[in-house]
């Protein structure tokens, strides 16, 4: 008999696999370009097309398998592979299992997980930081949850729901419910929603989550010489916000975007959205390359003028590392807006569900890019650049509130693939589905 799982079950049998807790082989049935371009880690592929004729024993030659083994199937949305796990069933394959929803759950299944920060003083208010983690796009976003002070706090209205604690939600993705759901954990109020940066990789969910909780929605100042077309609070360069006793500041580190911004959170956590990853740093085309940031113009951009906006970003950026984030002290914890999924679903050193974090001095010592001058910096930057995210001009149009998903599966084709935010180059191919 077949049994059908959640995506989010079937990344707890992934884990408990990567454990030695259970054994089973992914077969993805879609088209092969699909498969190339973005999949499961350890998946095997087989194609298959509902109400063809299936052929087992060809399957069993392509994927080296038998009834012996234990066998979950996935495709795009989860139609064809609870076909393809019916035709297995009916061959003698007792141990097949579907994942609803295919590879478009799997684009929705979360983990949240606390990033360890250096020891406070005792008489200092309780922080914690909460990595929210996107696991099949390497997104990350975060909740950081300070005490409740008497009174109301600078910038930020205490909440009023007799919650124990205060939090800000940082780069929240469409599925805030997770935010939400790592506030309730902690008994915390969300109080304020902010984003780094009008993102390119992925559909914000920020605004839609500030609306819903009926609390300010925050950008960096410089967004607005980005032509977003809906209203927001800016946070200025430098302006703090008071999250239960513990400062949010703002730090301007345009590079990847202009309107670029890290928040420094207390002495202990500085969260960098895509400028400082743990192991490399943004990539700064992306803003040049898509029509209607600013520049009036909502059409192509020049090829010439797209490289020269690259270029001085890229000056930006080694200003926004070095002038600002590795001024910090060493021990400052780094919690990057990404860590990268390649398209064959690997993630490096990176175990997805773990935290996912540096410090300022392990970036110092450790990404090699940031042991170079300005000028070798900038060529480095923009001489090889990675593959860029799916459709990243109509996510920096939705996120600029110029265009919106006409509905939900729209958002959802919107945003298939991983992220392709870091500057390091990437040997995968297209991820489209």
């Amino acid at each position: 008999m077949v049994e059908t799982i959640s995506a989010d079950e079937f990344r707890d049998r992934i884990d408990e696999r990567r454990r030695g807790e259970r054994s089973f082989v992914i077969v993805d049935t879609r088209p092969e370009e699909s498969f190339a371009g973005w999949r499961v880690a350890d998946a095997v592929h087989y194609f298959y097309k509902p109400f063809h004729e299936f052929d087992v024993d060809d399957f069993e030659r392509e994927t080296g398998l038998s009834p012996d083994d234990t066998v979950i199937t996935l495709c795009a949305k989860g139609k064809a592979s609870d076909d393809f796990a019916a035709e297995l069933d009916a061959a003698g394959y007792d141990d097949v299992t579907v994942v609803a929803d295919g590879m478009r759950g799997w684009s929705a299944v979360y983990d949240r997980t606390p990033v360890p920060l250096p020891d406070a003083p005792a008489d200092a208010p309780p922080l914690d930081v909460v990595q929210v983690q996107r696991r099949a796009k390497g997104c990350l976003g975060y909740l950081v949850v300070g005490g409740r002070e008497p009174g109301t706090a600078d910038h930020v209205p205490a909440a009023s729901d007799g919650s124990d604690r205060l939090a800000v939600a940082i780069d929240v993705s469409r599925h805030g419910d997770e935010w939400v759901a790592a506030a309730a954990e902690r008994d915390a109020s969300i109080a304020a929603v902010l984003d780094t940066h009008v993102h390119a990789d992925h559909l914000s969910g920020g605004r839609a989550l500030a609306d819903e909780l009926g609390v300010p929605y925050f950008l960096p100042a410089a967004a607005a010489e980005r032509d977003v077309a809906y209203s927001f609070e800016p946070i200025e360069r430098n302006e703090t916000l008071d999250v239960g006793g513990i400062d949010l500041k703002a730090l301007a580190t345009p590079g990847h975007t202009d309107d670029g911004a890290s928040y420094l959170v207390g002495d202990a956590a500085v969260l960098t959205g895509d400028t400082l990853f743990t192991d490399s740093v943004g990539r700064t085309e992306l803003q040049f390359s898509a029509g209607g940031d600013g520049d009036g113009d909502d059409g192509e951009v020049d090829g010439a003028a797209a490289d020269e906006g690259a270029a001085g970003a890229a000056r930006r950026l080694y200003d926004s590392l070095h002038g600002t984030l590795l001024a910090e002290p060493d021990g400052v914890v780094v919690c990057p807006g990404h860590f990268a999924v390649a398209n064959d679903g690997t993630t490096g050193d990176v175990v997805p569900g773990e935290p996912v974090f540096a410090t300022v001095g392990d970036a110092r010592r450790e990404i090699d890019v940031l042991d170079l001058d300005a000028a070798d910096f900038v060529e480095r930057i923009t001489r090889t650049l990675p593959e860029k995210p799916p459709n990243y001009e109509s996510v920096i149009a939705a996120n600029r509130g110029v265009e919106s998903p006409p509905d939900e599966t729209a958002a959802i084709e919107l945003e298939l693939g991983p992220n392709r935010c870091a500057a390091e180059p990437d040997a995968g191919s297209a991820a489209d589905d």
